[in-house]
């Protein structure tokens, strides 16, 4: 069976302390108003670290937290205690909450940031921190899987050094399938300039998790040709409402029923919360089409 959930990036809540951010209590009220089962954990300290009070909140709104993501620098050795840090806290917190998904995410790099979108012009690390860069994301998918006993994956993310095509099938290649799963996100996939229906044909057996986002085509082609960074192209717009950028999402349906995956598909539509914007509005738009094409 396939669920339908939502994450607290779908109401601009990318960091935990911004000011912008919704309150906590108010994303899980309009999620669920909203169609939703699940939704995620958001950036650790967002959501109260208390498990008693979001598990009484969570259980108000009938909401099941599906996972949790490490958005953390692990491309860069010093930032390695921030990434640590954040690991052992999202663990602890789905944990507690019987959640099943960590999500392994490679932050934004100033290195990287201008590339976004462009393989063939992107620095890439030479083998000594390829090595590290690999195997500080073992050891964290180590603690969530031995530690915590949750499914661990790997989520490629624009404008970081876990990207493109090429970089996520190395890791994978490098890393047992065992250990480390995929969090296939859609909308990250088209962002970096390939198919994602196409991925998921070659590596479904290994997909754990799904994020479904569309691209705006028009707003993507802009942002990669103005090397736009990437909060101020979600400010422009370039996560649009599933059905309206270039992802096929009915072919990914097809492909999910076909093989039989059963578990969550969660929806991110990144935005920018200082726009004139009705997150709620938007996720019940992307439910409505979900529902439109067969997604229960």
């Amino acid at each position: 069976m396939i669920e339908i959930g939502n994450a607290p990036c779908s109401w601009g809540v990318e960091f935990p302390k911004d000011p912008r951010n919704p309150p906590w209590r108010q994303v899980l009220k309009e999620c669920a108003e909203a169609g939703y089962r699940g939704i995620e954990l958001g950036p650790v300290g967002y959501m109260p670290e208390n498990p008693v009070e979001l598990a009484e909140a969570l259980d108000e709104h009938g909401l099941t937290l599906i996972g949790g993501v490490v958005f953390r620098p692990f491309h860069d050795p010093d930032k390695w205690l921030d990434v640590v840090d954040g690991a052992e806290r999202t663990c602890k917190a789905l944990a507690s909450h019987g959640a099943q998904h960590l999500v392994l995410i490679d932050s934004i790099s100033a290195r990287r940031a201008a590339t976004a979108g462009r393989a063939d012009e992107a620095e890439q690390m030479d083998k000594a921190a390829w090595t590290a860069f690999r195997n500080r994301i073992v050891t964290i998918a180590k603690m969530g899987a031995e530690v915590y006993g949750l499914t661990v994956s790997i989520h490629a993310h624009a404008g970081g050094f876990m990207e493109f095509e090429p970089e996520l099938e190395r890791l994978l290649n490098e890393v047992d399938a065992g250990l480390l799963k995929i969090c296939f996100d859609t909308g990250h996939h088209s962002y970096a300039g390939y198919d994602p229906v196409a991925f998921m044909k070659r590596h479904l057996d290994r997909i754990a998790y799904i994020h479904f986002k569309d691209a705006d085509p028009a707003v993507k082609a802009e942002a990669i040709r103005k090397r736009t960074d990437f909060y101020e192209a979600c400010g422009q717009g370039i996560f649009c409402n599933l059905g309206k950028g270039d992802v096929n999402f009915q072919a990914v349906r097809r492909l999910l029923v076909e093989q039989g995956y059963a578990g969550w598909c969660t929806v991110e539509q990144d935005c920018d919360p200082t726009l004139d914007i009705s997150p709620i509005a938007d996720a019940r738009a992307n439910r409505d089409y979900l529902t439109s094409i067969g997604f229960d």
